[in-house]
């Protein structure tokens, strides 16, 4: 379960299909979307 922080919704929400990508500088983070509105939410860190 990751969260990330949705822009739209102004709230943290879980992250729907969420996707392992990494950095330019190498570190690792989590891309998804919002269950609620779809937007499109990334957080930085390991998931």
């Amino acid at each position: 379960m990751v969260e990330a922080y949705c822009v739209k919704c102004r709230s943290k929400r879980e992250i729907k299909n969420p996707k392992s990508v990494k950095l330019k500088n190498g570190r690792p983070a989590v891309k998804g979307t919002c269950p609620e509105c779809g937007t499109n939410v990334f957080r930085i860190g390991k998931a």
